[in-house]
């Protein structure tokens, strides 16, 4: 089964086994409510360690989770850092022309002209829009923002992205 991130625990909050979690998903209100299912990852093929949410509520832009059986900081405290996620069960399609950061991660970026740019390796969420960050052979990565003027198709199936290339996007 697959897992993926929706969150990682970024510190304690108080001693009832309260965690800070830096959101990571589009979908925290359906992510971080109670009775929800948790994983944390373990190394190795260990299944993960699964976690019901107790108590959720919204602090700053964080979520303050409590996990049942978890309401002391001496049993939690050894979560910090880790990373939470949701099985590939709880990945819903959506709608349109969005999509989750695993279908964009590895899909092969084109220009409109036909040129092979490299691949996508990671995708920055740093405000107005995401940025992908495109692996070149031989050359830096390249930055591309995700918006309609840069990225004009996207083939999941084909595993590619076609793209236009902006003055300026491309220098080196």
């Amino acid at each position: 089964m697959r897992y993926y991130e929706v969150g990682q625990i970024v510190n304690t909050h108080g001693i009832k086994g309260e965690v800070k979690v830096a959101i990571t998903t589009d979908f925290a209100d359906e992510r971080f409510k109670k009775g929800k299912i948790l994983y944390i990852p373990r190394d190795g093929d260990k299944k993960p360690v699964a976690l019901k949410i107790k108590n959720a509520r919204s602090f700053k832009q964080f979520q303050l989770l409590i996990f049942e059986g978890m309401e002391d900081i001496n049993l939690i405290e050894k979560y910090k850092g880790c990373k939470l996620m949701v099985s590939e069960q709880e990945q819903k399609p959506l709608a349109g022309e969005a999509y989750y950061h695993h279908q964009i991660v590895g899909l092969r970026v084109i220009t409109n002209s036909g040129e092979m740019l490299g691949t996508i390796k990671e995708i920055l969420t740093l405000g107005a829009n995401d940025v992908w960050v495109v692996k070149r052979s031989g050359k830096k990565d390249l930055l591309l923002p995700a918006i309609k003027d840069v990225i004009k198709r996207v083939d999941i199936e084909a595993g590619t992205v076609n793209v236009e290339l902006l003055d300026g996007l491309d220098d080196l």
